[in-house]
């Protein structure tokens, strides 16, 4: 697919500053149709590192949609035990999964959220696995998520500085909200950011609260 139109269809803002050898300079872009609500809003984090580049974004949404008035909660993947799903069907796509463990805690949050937000590291090029695992027991609550109207909106950041590297992730994400129903209110892309903390004090985070905020 030739990579404007890439970009084109996945959203991101044609505004967005592309630096020369740091690959996507990350983007924060909004619906016109905002709400005048309090939303209940999940955020799910993906790195196993508690002071990860993508856990600090994920904070700086999180500050921001709390500043406006929205209620988050907060489930960091990697920091509970959830199985990943073995295609039994034994849930039917909308019951009860055979795994009890912690993604009943979340099950609920989900159901009932207005927002679903993603926050990952590229691990290998993908999701990191603890992201994935959670998404993959949506299975079990697919009749009561798909087609209902949510919002979602990603946090990404990775080591890497190409821009080509981070469109797989990006399509995953787009395709993911195509099939759920769901509607994208925007995405922030740290590319250059491999040490714990290096996203910090960087226009990622402003962009990040900024999201969250301005829901």
């Amino acid at each position: 697919m030739d990579r404007r139109k890439f970009i084109k269809t996945v959203g991101l803002t044609v505004g967005a500053t592309l630096l020369s050898g740091l690959g996507l300079a990350g983007t924060t872009e909004l619906l016109n149709d905002k709400t005048n609500y309090k939303m209940k809003i999940v955020v799910l984090t993906g790195s196993p590192r508690r002071n990860g580049n993508t856990n600090y974004l994920a904070g700086q949404f999180i500050k921001g949609a709390e500043d406006a008035g929205h209620e988050v909660y907060r489930f960091d993947c990697a920091q509970h035990k959830v199985s990943p799903c073995i295609a039994c069907n034994s849930c039917g796509m909308n019951g009860q999964c055979v795994f009890n463990d912690d993604f009943a805690e979340l099950r609920p949050h989900l159901v009932d959220a207005d927002m679903v937000v993603f926050a990952t590291p590229m691990y290998y090029f993908g999701f990191s696995s603890q992201l994935k695992t959670v998404i993959d027991r949506f299975y079990a609550l697919n009749g009561k998520i798909k087609g209902v109207s949510k919002r979602s909106a990603f946090l990404m950041a990775y080591a890497n500085t190409d821009p080509k590297d981070a469109e797989p992730m990006i399509s995953h994400y787009h395709t993911l909200l195509n099939y759920l129903g769901w509607k994208d209110c925007g995405m922030v892309i740290a590319p250059g950011m491999w040490p714990a903390g290096a996203v910090n004090k960087t226009e990622y985070s402003r962009k990040a609260y900024e999201l969250g905020h301005n829901l």
